[in-house]
């Protein structure tokens, strides 16, 4: 099944979803993209023929960042920066809290709030040829630092905010920012082979799995563990659980119905 809206693709097939960026000729966010991105990832986060997402760009790009011709005024209408700062912490919020796992298939150039998107997902693989660069430094801004953190070491993330430098997928891959570094016309199809493998899973395990590193992130810890030990205690009382013990003490092929 594939649907079209103005910035983006979606297919859904075999219980994974991809979500294309698609806005010529680089996929710089605009207003657009992002009420697209947090409506499509909300409706991901309830469907049930989902389990596991990937988000990729058309094209060479994956994301060039903000459209800077939709930069709000600052001395024009009143509220227009929260409002704009609202919407685009929405449409990378949106992203870490979809229930669903999400691989980002990063296949070129991302750039600023394009790199704060990839960073966003749950596992990263990027193209030979594509790069990260946080480029604030060099348009008078300086957003992204907190995203590149989560992913970057101390060093490295401040190397890459102050200068603005690239950072190609060999790189990523030797800083354990990503997860594989493949061929351009390999990557899409191992997200996706991934995102298969995700599917194949106990669903609602997989989403307590991402619920618990999202909650437990900056937890200490002893605290994290007993989050972590609540999901366990919770989910061993439905039925897939159950499900998945019984075929596995059965040697068969487990079929599960998401309760």
């Amino acid at each position: 099944m594939s649907e079209t809206y103005e910035t983006l693709k979606l297919e859904v097939a075999d219980l994974v979803a991809t979500v294309t960026l698609d806005r010529p000729p680089v996929n710089a966010q605009n207003r657009a993209m992002k009420e697209e991105l947090i409506a499509v990832f909300d409706a991901l986060h309830d469907r049930e023929d989902v389990r596991a997402v990937v988000l990729t760009g058309a094209g060479r790009a994956f994301c060039a960042g903000a459209d800077l011709k939709e930069r709000p005024n600052i001395a024009g209408v009143p509220g227009a920066y929260p409002r704009h700062n609202r919407l685009t912490r929405a449409s990378f919020d949106c992203i870490m809290e979809c229930g669903k796992p999400v691989i980002a298939a990063v296949n070129g150039l991302a750039i600023g709030a394009g790199a704060v998107l990839a960073l966003c997902a749950d596992i990263i693989l990027v193209a030979e040829d594509a790069y990260l660069s946080m480029t604030e430094v060099d348009v008078g801004l300086a957003g992204g630092v907190k995203h590149v953190r989560r992913h970057f070491g101390e060093s490295d993330a401040r190397l890459m905010i102050y200068t603005a430098r690239r950072v190609p997928g060999p790189e990523l891959l030797r800083m354990n920012v990503a997860s594989a570094c493949l061929p351009r016309d390999a990557l899409l199809a191992e997200a996706q082979r991934i995102g298969a493998e995700i599917a194949g899973k106990v669903p609602l395990a997989v989403q307590a799995a991402k619920r618990s590193f999202q909650v437990t992130e900056y937890m200490p810890l002893h605290e994290g563990y007993v989050f972590e030990q609540s999901q366990t205690a919770a989910l061993s009382r439905t039925e897939d659980t159950q499900e998945a013990w019984r075929a596995f003490a059965e040697k068969r092929k487990p079929v599960f119905k998401g309760r």
